[in-house]
C-alpha cells in the first residue's frame, strides 16, 4: 500500500558505489595504489550485489 515510502536497495547500493568510485579516483591520484585496489574490490562486491538484486526482481 505504501510501497512509495520504501527505500530501494538497488538505488542505495548504486549511490554507495558512486561515492566509492569518487573516493577511489582521489586515492589513485594521490598515488596510494594499494588502497585504491582495496576500494576497487569493494566496488566490485557492490556491483555483484546490485546484479543479484536486479536478477531477483
Amino acid at each position: 500500500m505504501f510501497s512509495f515510502l520504501k527505500s530501494d536497495p538497488i538505488k542505495k547500493l548504486q549511490k554507495k558505489k558512486s561515492a566509492l568510485l569518487e573516493k577511489a579516483m582521489h586515492i589513485q591520484r594521490s598515488g596510494d595504489l594499494k588502497l585504491y585496489a582495496s576500494k576497487m574490490e569493494e566496488i566490485e562486491k557492490l556491483e555483484k550485489e546490485i546484479e543479484t538484486l536486479k536478477a531477483s526482481e
